[in-house]
């Protein structure tokens, strides 16, 4: 779907259930992250650009205290009352939400904005998407920051974006039950054409990094595998579980706090598995402000090196690529990519390659061969550009 389409079809949802025409239409956008992965929760660094996929959330008030929200992706709208929602969330620590899950993310940041202070009318929420779900490009964020630019524009919550960033968080976190860090929210929430953010999760100082992309000559595609993930189960609790542990063995709040430099002591302090995942971390944040440094100093044409340093991190150390993620890299770096990495938390989803801007079919149709010779599903292949933020659309 385009835009356009996304538009219509939120608003025919909107009309369909209510029967009148929505207060507004909202939109965030789904994200890559450039390099960065899985270091957000340790309070690290990332920069992650927003794309210009996005998903709209129609939104009108009603005269009671009820909110439902329905989506073009179920047939069966789910209500609550607003004071019920207290009763519904946190989702306990490994359980599944009280609601169907793709109903948790809006449902939780109305949740979260009552537990910040706001709250008010009843609302009917209508959500279409073209964000690929699952795919590591966060529609899930995209989710939490279209609801809550309605919200915060219907219930006259005055939050800024870092603000609503903070809230779409405690929803994936609290509501749905899924222990990620800041990154995506606030890359849905602070996009820009042409940049990416470069976004210290400590502090959460962000700021905008020119790309260049374009001006490059280069094009940025996205190879979604197709191989479909879930934040809230296994692995990404595990790695996080890890990584904290790793924390504590070297008397530091966080994995932010250890350098480069510190990596031998922590060999000798560690477990095998826990020291890799401590080392994917740790040389990942050295990553990402390499990145940026050579970004401003050389362009985006000198990157590639650390996309695919990335990825061999996050293959051996962090083991969460799969045999589809590794195909897509490494076929699209035969083909002549300038870099290649997966995207995202891992364990499916999708990966990014750096190629010529003439390159494109010829690398799609190389990563499409490879998936057919090995006997994978077909993959959906498409470019991306650095793209605007949360927005009012109408």
């Amino acid at each position: 779907m385009t835009i356009a389409t996304t538009h219509d079809a939120a608003t025919a949802l909107f009309t369909a259930l209510t029967g009148a025409a929505p207060a507004g239409v909202w939109s965030a956008p789904g994200r890559v992250n450039l390099i960065g992965e899985h270091t957000d929760y340790n309070e690290g660094f990332v920069l992650p650009f927003a794309i210009p996929h996005r998903t709209v959330a129609a939104v009108g008030t009603r005269d009671d205290s009820r909110i439902r929200v329905a989506s073009t992706f179920t047939d069966a709208p789910v209500e609550v009352a607003i004071d019920e929602l207290d009763r519904l969330f946190p989702t306990p620590t490994g359980k599944t939400p009280a609601v169907p899950e793709w109903a948790a993310y809006p449902l939780g940041v109305a949740w979260a904005l009552r537990q910040a202070g706001t709250t008010g009318s009843g609302l009917d929420i209508a959500i279409a998407s073209d964000v690929p779900v699952g795919a590591g490009l966060s529609s899930s964020a995209a989710i939490e920051g279209a609801t809550a630019s309605a919200l915060n524009d219907l219930w006259d919550a005055g939050l800024d974006r870092t603000a609503l960033a903070r809230i779409g968080r405690r929803a994936e976190n609290e509501a749905v039950g899924a222990p990620t860090g800041i990154m995506d929210q606030m890359a849905s929430m602070l996009g820009q054409p042409d940049e990416a953010i470069f976004l210290d999760c400590r502090s959460l100082e962000a700021v905008v990094v020119p790309v260049g992309i374009a001006e490059a000559g280069l094009a940025i595609l996205v190879i979604d595998t197709r191989v479909k993930h879930a934040h809230s189960t296994g692995g990404y609790g595990e790695r996080r579980a890890a990584c904290e542990r790793g924390a504590a063995i070297m008397g530091v709040p966080s994995l932010r706090d250890v350098s480069v430099d510190d990596l031998a002591r922590a060999e000798e302090l560690m477990d095998d598995v826990t020291f890799r995942r401590v080392r994917h971390v740790v040389t990942e944040n050295q990553r990402v402000l390499d990145m940026v440094r050579v970004l401003r100093e050389q362009g985006a044409r000198a990157i590639g090196d650390l996309l695919v340093a990335s990825h061999a991190s996050m293959r051996d150390d962090f083991e969460i690529s799969v045999p589809e993620l590794d195909t897509a890299v490494e076929t699209a770096l035969a083909a002549g990519a300038l870099g290649a990495r997966m995207t995202g938390g891992g364990f499916g989803g999708a990966a990014i390659a750096l190629i010529e801007q003439d390159a494109v079919q010829r690398v799609s149709d190389a990563v499409t061969a490879a998936f057919a010779d090995a006997g994978f599903i077909e993959p959906v292949i498409f470019t991306v550009t650095p793209a605007a933020g949360a927005h009012r659309d109408a």
